[in-house]
């Protein structure tokens, strides 16, 4: 559990409110644990757009596209008091699209490249991510804006994402599977002196232990979690009152069509899960990026 590494003097924040995390999986998991532990007194709820899993591979359009309406009618069905959208993918990519159809405070997840930078010893960070944060303008900002100076080697992963969510339904997987995803870091020039990796994936904080068991050097991980967490109580209305335990879980597809992520879902704290399914989300199809 996050809370386990927390510091002694950690004091949880009073904030209360309601609070709906959103992901395509099982990734904001990681984002709702953070949360969870710094503000025990929200009601944190979680939201999937299962119907559009996953949301690396697909192309810009369609995301752009789907993001703000099925962010909308979410918002519509659970009335949060902030939405958080615990995804890099779709952050770096339509945060502003989302924020401009919501009346809400929304905290956007971006990769915290600004930390790894001052963290690093060597001068040479990795990024793990998706393929789609990988592409980002807004990526290549940052890493302009807060690493200039410094070396960050790329590598966009799907299969560290299927990884992380088969190891969150309780599979036993090999070590060497982790090894592999995360070895073109390392095999990339000047990839044997990363000191820092940033996972910017929210599916990839579920594995960090499997990834420090595999590197081949060491290695410290970081990602946003704690941060989206800060923010997330930043923004908070002042007027919000506690409005229920949180629990609840919303799908874009029917909880039987997707079991594995009920599954996860419930062991993480969501036993109470229902579909959207049935609320019209018009958009035309696109094809996924190559």
């Amino acid at each position: 559990m996050l809370t386990d590494t927390l510091p002694s003097n950690f004091m949880p924040s009073p904030a209360r409110g309601r609070v709906l995390v959103f992901d395509s999986g099982v990734g904001g998991l990681t984002v709702a644990e953070e949360i969870r532990a710094l503000g025990p007194a929200l009601g944190i709820h979680y939201s999937a757009d299962s119907g559009f899993f996953p949301y690396g591979d697909k192309s810009d359009e369609a995301l752009r596209d789907r993001l703000p309406k099925v962010a909308r009618r979410l918002v519509e069905y659970v009335r949060p008091d902030v939405f958080v959208i615990a995804c890099n993918t779709a952050s770096t990519l339509a945060l502003p699209d989302v924020r401009a159809v919501l009346d809400i405070p929304v905290v956007g997840t971006v990769p915290a490249i600004k930390p790894a930078a001052q963290l690093t010893r060597t001068g040479t960070v990795g990024l793990l991510a998706t393929p789609g944060t990988i592409r980002r303008a807004y990526t290549a900002e940052l890493i302009d804006t807060f690493a200039r100076d410094i070396q960050v080697i790329m590598h966009g992963s799907i299969e560290l994402v299927k990884l992380a969510e088969a190891h969150a339904r309780g599979e036993d997987l090999p070590v060497e599977a982790f090894a592999a995803a995360q070895a073109p870091l390392f095999e990339a020039p000047g990839g044997d002196r990363i000191d820092t990796i940033v996972l910017a994936c929210t599916h990839f904080p579920l594995v960090r232990a499997q990834l420090v068991a595999s590197a081949p050097q060491p290695v410290s991980y970081i990602d946003s979690g704690a941060a989206i967490a800060r923010q997330t109580i930043r923004v908070l209305p002042p007027d919000t009152e506690g409005r229920g335990l949180g629990g609840h879980a919303w799908l874009t597809s029917p909880p039987e069509e997707a079991p594995d992520l009920a599954l996860v879902l419930r062991r993480y704290g969501f036993p109470d899960i229902q579909s959207v399914a049935d609320v019209p989300i018009e958009m035309t199809s696109a094809p996924t990026a190559l």
